[in-house]
Parts: C-alpha cells; sequence; structure tokens
C-alpha cells in the first residue's frame, strides 16, 4: 500500500496483525526509500530501538508518551532529523 500510495511519513504500530512493525518497515525501505518512518510502540529497549532504526526508522515514540511526542517527531522527521520519545537511547552494539 505504501508503493502505490507514495507517503512522505508513515506510522507503524510494531505490533501489525499479520506482520510485525519492522518486517513492514524493512519491506517499505526497500520499495519507498524516500519515506520517512516513525515506529509508535510499547518497546523501549536500546536495541529495540537500534534495530528499528537500522531498518530505516527516523522516528521512534513511545505509546505511552504519543499526545506528547506525536507533532514533534512528525515536525523532526520532517526537517530531516531523527526523533526519540524522551528518555530512549540506541544501542550501539
Amino acid at each position: 500500500m505504501a508503493e502505490s500510495l507514495g507517503p512522505d511519513v508513515i506510522l507503524i504500530d510494531v505490533g501489525l496483525p499479520g506482520i510485525n512493525g519492522l518486517e513492514a518497515a524493512r519491506r517499505i525501505s526497500r520499495v519507498l526509500p524516500e519515506a520517512k518512518i516513525i515506529f509508535a510502540t510499547q518497546q523501549t529497549s536500546s536495541e529495540f530501538v537500534a534495530e528499528a532504526f537500522s531498518l530505516g526508522a527516523h522516528g521512534y515514540v513511545i505509546k505511552a508518551r504519543i499526545e506528547q511526542d506525536l507533532q514533534a517527531a512528525l515536525e523532526s522527521v520532517c526537517r530531516g532529523q531523527r526523533f526519540l520519545s524522551p528518555g530512549l537511547e540506541i544501542s550501539e552494539s
């Protein structure tokens, strides 16, 4: 669907039915590399955050903070910057 619609920004829930958000991001990044992907998830481990960014994510928002962070995430990724909900880190391993 992303390929046919060609959106600038895609909000992905990691817990998608049928396919998880990480696999969806992997596929989207191959067919629509210019799209900015923002993950919305409950996962807060630095390893999971790192994997999301390695698969093409530009933003990562914790669902518990979505009301506070989503607008800032959208603005950041549209400016070409990364966004992480406060308190998150990206694992370097």
